[in-house]
């Protein structure tokens, strides 16, 4: 089954659900703010995804901006990019949706799509 690590007052995550329930897609929703995924699973969904590690960060939050990510980022190894995201769900970029096999992330329709359809 599908699971897709969403944060309630999230927009685009609501966006995300609703088109999944209007195509019958069966799927397991996690609070991303109080059931984050931990740094082992997050290395694993980098690898699944083969997307760079910053496109794991949320990039419009306030606590990227508040931590001034988008200077110090460059400048950090993985090993403490990961330790960042697995400590803050808000950090990571959402929905963040795992599949047999695939991962993606943000609500992007077409990659939806492409995947689930």
């Amino acid at each position: 089954m599908l699971k897709v690590y969403c944060y309630s007052r999230c927009s685009t995550c609501r966006k995300a659900l609703k088109w999944l329930e209007e195509k019958g897609i069966d799927h397991e929703v996690i609070d991303i703010k109080t059931d984050n995924p931990g740094e082992a699973e997050l290395r694993k969904y980098r690898e699944m995804s083969g997307l760079p590690l910053k496109r794991f960060f949320n990039t419009s939050g306030m606590q990227y901006r508040d931590l001034g990510l988008s200077k110090k980022l460059p400048e950090m190894s993985d090993d403490e990019q990961f330790a960042l995201l697995a400590a803050d769900g808000m950090l990571v970029k959402r929905p963040l949706l795992i599949g047999d096999g695939f991962v993606l992330t943000g609500f992007k329709e077409p990659e939806w799509a492409d995947k689930l359809l």
